[in-house]
């Protein structure tokens, strides 16, 4: 085993590392960009180098700094996590050559799978069904569209580098074509450096499931069972589970032996993933599964195939890296229960899912689950790096089990002033489609304005009610409610909640969980935070009508496109320019037929959430 080990990564995924490799006895390194010094992780190792800037082009990115950092520390090993350099093969290559283990794939295996069309080239070569589609040099948008019209509307727009939902594209229509088309090569530009793609045929309800494969120096291979990872949001995956609801023996056995063929195409070693699609129209079956893809790294979701098989998958990296042979049998993999993982994200379902940053002045999650978090009450949520700001795993001996566990710890979760995804995953746990699991990666869209709480219920108001009543004096002059000569007192309490007033009733019967910060008191409620306040005398519920033409950045992060110059005319609906932050791209729309007026950005400025960035004026009749 190794004495030491890099930690080529950050949050949650360095903090996962090092506590594997502290139990083994392995001295920790982190390294850290400027964003993250004072970040768990960095304090958590046994020592940490600090790599460069906050972008990640500058600091994660970047090889030589990596590299430079492993030779200063003397690490005898690196491991990548997941995501930034985890699936370069060049880096992998430039970590062998300076005489430091890798804890990942080989180059060779990344490189054959890294690019979606070599892939699926290569498991149709291998025997492993694939989904229909366009694979080519020709990149031209003509001939592109021309597959699309011979596949079949809707049809995907797939990065052939693509990853992590990046690059990835649905059209429904010859005339949207040419704008998603765009719009998929520049963010697989951005992401991945390379803009080819790839076309498939859009399957109507699909089910995403992904195996979990391993394989050591000596030609062992095996699998762990498949995760279920169809709930999902623009391709990124949301709740996840393991084994998959509905997969009958047969078809297990199928999809499993396919995915060890896939692996042992490769000659692969250490973890991975062999990615399906499934038609789910009629049922799981064998004939109905198509490869999709393989990630030649750990996946965020490993911790529900750890709860469900028992295994350290970490420790069973660092091992095979080692040279040591699996820690298992295929036979000797036992299936225990079934798992879930939700991930707590820093957005705000309310606003279309935009993301939120800033301090987490209060943050408190569940005790009773499993919890894997990369910062702590007091860190900074930046538009730097992903998202997240931890993952939620319950652990059940049936899915029902496991699944009221996750609902329960999503409810308990509470985080000011950062906005955060919590109340929806609370209210997907307790959907009865998910928990009949009558799922398929659009079932989000479907039940999006369901499962997003835009407004409070009548439960949190009257708990809203509840908490502004108890901190008001107990003399008659004093309370909120009202005290009538005949009749029962009128217990209804006006109140402000997230800026909008409502009519509550103080009960004596209601918990309220509602703290001060900041001035500010906040109702903690099924996994949401509501800003709650008495109004003032004169207040009343203010009535807004459209825009007045003045357009606002609705998150911070980085302009990536101006589609429009002064003077120009505009229609309703017309793309004025496009905002990316947190991996995630945003266009702002014109939001009536009028003529540009001040433009106050340009492509590669830098915005804050609220910055006005251009106007749009109505024409004169």
């Amino acid at each position: 085993m190794m004495e030491s080990l890099l930690i080529a990564n950050r949050g949650e995924i360095a903090r996962r590392i090092i506590r594997t490799a502290k139990m083994l006895g392995i001295r920790t390194i982190a390294v850290y960009s400027e964003a993250d010094a004072g970040l768990p992780f960095v304090t958590e190792a046994d020592e940490a180098i600090a790599i460069g800037p906050s972008p990640a082009r500058e600091s994660y990115l970047s090889q030589e700094r990596i590299l430079d950092a492993a030779r200063k520390t003397g690490a005898a090993a690196i491991h990548p996590g997941y995501g930034f350099l985890s699936e370069n093969a060049g880096f992998a290559e430039a970590v062998e050559k300076a005489g430091i283990l890798w804890v990942g794939a080989p180059p060779a295996a990344i490189r054959a799978m890294g690019l979606k069309d070599a892939a699926k080239e290569l498991m149709q070569a291998a025997g492993v069904p694939v989904t229909p589609g366009y694979i080519g040099a020709d990149q031209s948008e003509e001939r592109l569209a021309a597959e699309a019209e011979n596949i079949g509307y809707p049809v995907l727009i797939k990065a052939v580098a693509g990853g992590g939902g990046k690059g990835m594209r649905r059209v429904d229509r010859p005339q949207e074509f040419a704008e998603l088309l765009a719009s998929c090569m520049r963010e697989a530009t951005a992401a991945f450096g390379d803009d080819r793609v790839l076309i498939e045929r859009y399957i109507a309800n699909p089910r995403h499931i992904e195996v979990q494969v391993f394989a050591d120096q000596l030609g062992n291979c095996v699998h762990l069972f498949e995760r279920d990872c169809s709930l999902q949001r623009r391709h990124q995956k949301v709740i996840e589970e393991a084994p998959a609801p509905g997969l009958d023996a047969a078809t297990r056995a199928a999809i499993c032996d396919a995915a060890v063929k896939a692996a042992r195409a490769v000659n692969y070693v250490g973890a991975g993933t062999i990615e399906f699609i499934a038609d789910a129209s009629e049922g799981l079956h064998p004939d109905r599964i198509w490869f999709m893809e393989m990630n030649t790294r750990l996946q965020v979701e490993h911790p529900v195939t750890e709860a469900i098989s028992g295994e350290d998958l970490v420790l069973w990296q660092l091992k095979v890296a080692s040279g040591e042979p699996l820690p298992k049998t295929q036979d000797e993999i036992v299936m225990n229960g079934w798992a879930f993982e939700a991930r707590l994200y820093a957005e705000n379902p309310a606003a279309g899912y935009l993301p939120s940053t800033g301090r987490l002045d209060h943050l408190s999650l569940p005790q009773t689950v499993r919890v894997d978090s990369g910062v702590e009450q007091g860190d900074e949520i930046t538009a730097f790096y992903d998202p997240m700001i931890a993952k939620i795993i319950a652990h059940g001996a049936t899915r029902e089990a496991a699944l009221s566990k996750l609902a329960t710890a999503c409810e308990e979760i509470e985080i000011w002033p950062v906005r955060s995804n919590a109340g929806l995953l609370a209210r997907i746990a307790v959907d009865p489609d998910f928990r009949a699991a009558r799922i398929d990666t659009g079932f989000l869209d479907r039940h999006g304005n369901s499962l997003v709480a835009t407004e409070p219920d009548t439960t949190a108001i009257d708990r809203a009610a509840t908490a502004l009543s108890k901190g008001t004096d107990d003399d008659p002059w004093s309370v909120l409610t009202g005290f009538r000569i005949a009749g029962p007192n009128d217990n209804r309490v006006r109140v402000r909640i997230d800026g909008h007033l409502y009519w509550g009733r103080a009960r004596a019967d209601l918990e309220a969980n509602a703290f001060e910060m900041d001035e500010t008191m906040v109702l903690f409620d099924a996994g949401n935070a509501w800003p709650i306040g008495l109004p003032a005398a004169s207040e009343v519920e203010a009535n807004h009508g459209p825009g007045d033409g003045a357009i606002l950045s609705p998150m911070p992060g980085l302009v990536i496109s101006v589609d429009v110059a002064e003077g120009d005319h505009v229609a309703k609906g017309d793309r004025l320019l496009t905002v990316e932050a947190m991996k995630m791209e945003h266009s702002l729309r014109a939001p009536f037929d009028g003529i540009i007026g001040k433009l106050q950005v340009s492509t590669g400025t830098r915005v804050s959430e609220n910055q006005l960035v251009v106007t749009v004026m109505k024409e004169q009749d």
